[in-house]
């Protein structure tokens, strides 16, 4: 009996910590940057087509290409300082190091430079959003009242790179993760 209780324990045990983990990495609105599109709970990279660049969610670093190598760094570099994040498409990219795969990634999204077509996070009235704390509805956010995480009825959650059929509405400005730049944002904010 001893032994039928201690294994039914450790499954508890085990069953409640892969729950755990699976919630914890299956929902990241609050950690996407605002400047992100809508429509997905769980991305780990953006592709950038527009700067041929890429945006690590979880790190919160951009990562481009500079004479020949790849550069991890939480700023754009200068020659980007003009670049309006909230305006230009991102293609969300769910693989470890994308970067590596560059060449697919330009030759299939290359064609999304210049779109203006992707509704960001700032600008989303869905209240999944307002759990991100530089979201500007964020003090509208009731953790026990907003809990549509896992509600994907009508968003769709990428495995590998997005779809585009949900793609609805513009932004404007834009800014380094959440919105941290300096005065409107150019892409050199600071990380916390």
């Amino acid at each position: 009996m001893k032994k039928f209780i201690l294994i039914l324990s450790i499954l508890f045990c085990m069953g409640s910590a892969a729950t755990k983990a699976q919630v914890s990495f299956s929902i990241n609105i609050g950690s996407q940057p605002i400047w992100g599109p809508t429509g997905y709970d769980y991305v780990e990279y953006y592709y950038i087509p527009d700067i041929d660049a890429y945006y690590d969610v979880n790190t919160d670093t951009y990562i481009y290409l500079s004479r020949g190598a790849w550069i991890h760094s939480h700023y754009l570099p200068p020659h980007y300082r003009n670049v309006d994040l909230y305006r230009i498409h991102k293609v969300v990219i769910n693989e470890p190091r994308p970067w590596l795969h560059h060449q697919k990634h330009w030759s299939l999204y290359r064609s999304y430079r210049g779109r203006h077509d992707q509704l960001p996070i700032r600008d989303s009235r869905d209240h999944r959003y307002y759990a991100n704390p530089h979201h500007p509805h964020h003090n509208e956010w009731h953790p026990g009242r907003n809990r549509g995480y896992n509600n994907n009825h009508h968003y769709q959650r990428s495995s590998h790179t997005e779809h585009h059929s949900y793609n609805r509405g513009h932004g404007n400005n834009h800014g380094h993760n959440s919105d941290r730049g300096h005065g409107n944002g150019r892409g050199h904010g600071h990380h916390h």
